[in-house]
């Protein structure tokens, strides 16, 4: 899951972008409106956690900008407001979700999962190739019927390659999916990641490597 942190109070932004990174979901920061534009127009975002009261465009005007917008991301709105007009003026202007500030960072983690477990295009919570079952709810990975213990990143990785079908995906893409803004595009964390994922899956290798375009899973 990526994630676009819209919060112009930077020690806040930078709080649940670390706290969210702990639990393998990618996130990045916007600190006012034009700067979430921006981004979104760039990047491809699971979800937007987004502060209705930032400099330049408000929080209920990017919301409605998103709702106009193919495959956009889901929306969990934040705000100081917890009136039930404030969160029905949020909800009218396309906001999936609402969390009154302040707020435990595990409830946060837990909409954003609740969000990510059904996507606009429909991604179900359980997927399985090749004899591998990936469970996004449970954070669980099997093989033929053997739990397969992973790290976050492993999971998120092995995620975004179950997810395209069979598909090649990139070293780019997985990067982008998998990662954060800050990732280097020269880094050798995807090649490892996926050297050591193939190890904990185990033989026969279920991730093909396609030289020079990037991984498939063997289906």
């Amino acid at each position: 899951m990526r994630v676009l942190i819209v919060e112009d109070e930077l020690y806040l932004a930078e709080a649940i972008r670390d706290g969210l990174r702990l639990e393998a979901i990618a996130a990045d920061i916007a600190g006012d409106g034009d700067t979430a534009l921006e981004q979104l127009a760039v990047n491809s975002y699971d979800v937007v956690v987004l502060d209705r009261d930032i400099p330049g465009p408000s929080g209920d005007e990017i919301a409605r900008h998103l709702a106009g917008e193919p495959e956009s991301p889901r929306i969990l709105m934040l705000t100081a407001a917890d009136r039930l007009d404030d969160k029905a003026t949020g909800f009218a202007s396309g906001a999936d979700d609402y969390l009154t500030k302040p707020f435990a960072l595990r409830e946060l983690v837990l909409r954003l999962r609740a969000l990510g477990r059904r996507p606009a295009a429909g991604t179900p919570p359980v997927v399985e190739v090749a004899g591998v079952r990936l469970d996004r709810f449970r954070r669980e990975v099997y093989r033929d019927g053997n739990y397969i213990a992973l790290t976050r990143k492993q999971f998120a990785v092995l995620d975004v390659l179950m997810t395209a079908g069979g598909g090649v995906v990139s070293a780019e893409d997985l990067l982008e999916r998998a990662w954060d803004e800050n990732a280097d595009p020269f880094t050798n964390a995807v090649r490892i990641t996926i050297s050591t994922l193939r190890k904990r899956l185990g033989e026969p290798w279920v991730i093909d490597t396609v030289p020079g375009v990037g991984y498939r899973m063997t289906t």
